[in-house]
C-alpha cells in the first residue's frame, strides 16, 4: 500500500495544478473477470480461491479510498471518482427466480460503487462473505480509510446481457469481459456484444437514483471491422455509418437521461484512434475515429486516416449535441 500511496502522491503533486478530474482504478470490478489483467494477480484464474480474490478486492478498494483521501488533501477543488465496468443485466424472463438471478449478478458490480460512494461494505456483501466462509483480513485503519468517498461515479458501457436460472432456454453471450445470456430483442456487434442504447439510459438512471452523485460515461463505442476506401478525390477514409449510428443512438439516450434529471458530468467514447483491442488482442477490432494502417500480423504503414465518424463527432461536439438530431447517411 505504501508504494501505491507514493505513486499517487507523486502524480498528484506533479499534475494537480493541471488535472482536475481523477479516477482511481480503471474498471475496478473487472478483477472478477480478469484477475491478472485487472488486479495483477499471478495465480491462474482457475486456481484462485474466493478467499484470495476477495482479499485482493479489499486491498484494491482500500488503495482506491486512500487515493481519494490523498487527492483531496493535496488538490483542494479536484474531483476524484471511481470507475466501474458497467454491466447492465436484465432478467431473461419474468420468473421471480430470474429477477433474483439478475439482482445477484448486478451486485457483483454495484458492491464496488456502493463501497466507493458510501464508505463501507454493504450488508448483502457482508452476508455473502459470512455464508461462504470468507474472512477478510483488515488492517486497523482500513475501515476509516474506506470512509473517504468519491465525488462522482464513472463507468464504461458497451452492451447489456441477461441472467436466468433457465439455462436450457438461454444462449450464452458476452461483452467487455462479462458473461451472460442473449437478449432476444437486441442486435449484436460482429463480436457478439449486444447493442442496447436504452440500456445506457437505464444504467444512468439506476446509478443516479441509488447514489445521487454526478455520473461520467468514460467508455462507450463499437468495435468493428473497418474497410479503408479511396474516394473520388483521392482521399482515403472509412465509411463507418454503423459506428455513427451506434454512437448517435447512445448519445440520444444520454440526452433522455439528462432530461429525466440525471446529472451527467461528461461523456468520452472509446476511443479516438484505432489500437489493439484489450478483450481480443486484435487490431482488426477497431473502435476509433481515426484509422491506423496496421494489421493483426504486424504489417502496415501506420499511416492514419480520418473516418467518416471523425467529422460527424466533431460536429456533435461543436454543436454541444444539437447535431445529434441530424441523421447522417
Amino acid at each position: 500500500m505504501g508504494f501505491f500511496e507514493h505513486y499517487c502522491r507523486t502524480i498528484f503533486t506533479r499534475y494537480g495544478s493541471k488535472v482536475k478530474y481523477w479516477l482511481t482504478f480503471n474498471e475496478i470490478n473487472s478483477i472478477f473477470h480478469a484477475p491478472f489483467m485487472s488486479g495483477g494477480i499471478l495465480t491462474p484464474a482457475g486456481e484462485l480461491t474466493e478467499q484470495d480474490l476477495y482479499q485482493a478486492v479489499h486491498h484494491e478498494l482500500v488503495a482506491s479510498a486512500l487515493a481519494v483521501k490523498l487527492g483531496h488533501e493535496l488538490m483542494p477543488g479536484a474531483r476524484i471518482g471511481c470507475m466501474i465496468l458497467g454491466i447492465t443485466t436484465y432478467p431473461l424472463t419474468p420468473d421471480p427466480d430470474d429477477i433474483i438471478a439478475a439482482m445477484l449478478k448486478d451486485r457483483e458490480t454495484m458492491m464496488f460503487a456502493d463501497i466507493h460512494a458510501r464508505g463501507r461494505y454493504p450488508g448483502y456483501l457482508l452476508s455473502y462473505l459470512k455464508e461462504h466462509d470468507i474472512h477478510i483480513q483488515m488492517e486497523p485503519e482500513d475501515e476509516r480509510i474506506l470512509g473517504h468517498t468519491v465525488d462522482f461515479i464513472s463507468f464504461s458501457y458497451y452492451s447489456s446481457n441477461c441472467a436466468t436460472v433457465h439455462t436450457d432456454m438461454g444462449v450464452s453471450t458476452g461483452g467487455n469481459l462479462a458473461k451472460g445470456y442473449k437478449n432476444p430483442y437486441l442486435k449484436a456487434s460482429q463480436w457478439g456484444w449486444q447493442i442496447d442504447p436504452k440500456g445506457l439510459r437505464y444504467t444512468l438512471n439506476k446509478l443516479y437514483d441509488r447514489y445521487q452523485l454526478p455520473l461520467f460515461i468514460v467508455e462507450n463505442g463499437l468495435g468493428a471491422v473497418d474497410d479503408l476506401v479511396t474516394l473520388e478525390n483521392g482521399e482515403k477514409t472509412v465509411l463507418d455509418d454503423y459506428r455513427i449510428d451506434y454512437l448517435r443512438q447512445h448519445l440520444l439516450q444520454v440526452r433522455e437521461a439528462i432530461r429525466e434529471g440525471v446529472e451527467v458530468m461528461g461523456y468520452t467514447s472509446w476511443g479516438c484512434i484505432d489500437l489493439i483491442s484489450a478483450s481480443t488482442a486484435e487490431m482488426k477490432k477497431r473502435y476509433g475515429y481515426i484509422y491506423v494502417d496496421r494489421n493483426d500480423d504486424g504489417t502496415g504503414t501506420l499511416e492514419r486516416y480520418r473516418k467518416k465518424s471523425f467529422g460527424w463527432y466533431q460536429k456533435v461536439i461543436a454543436s454541444n449535441g444539437a447535431y445529434l438530431d441530424e441523421e447522417v447517411m
